[in-house]
């Protein structure tokens, strides 16, 4: 079983046990980026989650974002990048791009 396969097992799981759940799914990526397109995390209503579309600061940005989706119901697309020279600065050899869909599944 894949990655993949184990985050979308759980998120039928956590759905079928009555709870909130969104996904979210790395959808592009440019240049430096920890995850590749098609990585995915499943969210509960109560921030539990399985997966990952990044790490660190990006991967709590997309809980709190799925969090919001889940209670509204609307998807969201979003954006996180950092310039070659933003992450020279920090220590980073190169800048990169990531995209990151994410629904409410339940």
């Amino acid at each position: 079983m894949s990655d993949r396969d184990d985050v979308l097992a759980q998120a039928a799981t956590w759905a079928a046990e009555g709870r909130k759940v969104a996904l979210a799914t790395v959808v592009s990526t440019w240049g430096s980026s920890p995850r590749p397109a098609g990585s995915q995390l499943v969210i509960d209503g109560d921030g539990r989650m399985q997966g990952s579309v990044s790490g660190g600061c990006i991967e709590g940005a997309v809980v709190r974002e799925a969090l919001e989706v889940m209670d509204e119901g609307k998807p969201r697309l979003l954006d996180f990048g950092v310039s070659d020279e933003q992450a020279w600065e920090v220590g980073l050899a190169c800048g990169g791009k990531v995209q990151v869909f994410v629904e409410r599944l339940s």
